[in-house]
């Protein structure tokens, strides 16, 4: 391996890593903020417009979170690829994913081809 590739190599697993303490900090605090919501009790509620903007704000916060924790493993996983030495290469077609691709979203874990044909697939299964 050369030393551009190690040096790249570093910089991914630092960005990985920094993203990775980022997502753990955001999950817990959403975590914190749902359990301190329902200590709180059942708050009165003014009129039926408040209860359901009370009610979309929360299930924004669940999306929010649940993109959170989807990230969170897909950075654990580009982790444990970058330990095993297979990080950048596509989990589908096994070709190496471009430099360029991997410092965009440095938890990709297939090509831009393939990522296409796996986004494609999973809308037409919904």
């Amino acid at each position: 391996m050369d030393l551009a590739t190690q040096t790249h190599l570093a910089s991914l697993r630092d960005a990985l890593n920094y993203r990775l303490s980022e997502l753990r900090a955001e999950v817990h605090a959403a975590r914190q903020a749902r359990l301190a919501s329902g200590d709180a009790g059942t708050r009165e509620v003014a009129d039926r417009k408040d209860e359901a903007a009370q009610q979309q704000f929360e299930r924004l916060g669940d999306v929010q979170e649940q993109r959170d924790v989807d990230e969170l493993a897909q950075v654990e996983s580009a982790l444990r690829r970058l330990d095993a030495g297979i990080y950048g290469d596509c989990a589908d077609c096994g070709d190496p994913i471009p430099l360029q691709r991997l410092l965009a979203q440095p938890a990709a874990q297939r090509c831009a081809g393939c990522q296409v044909i796996a986004e494609r697939a999973l809308a037409a299964s919904r």
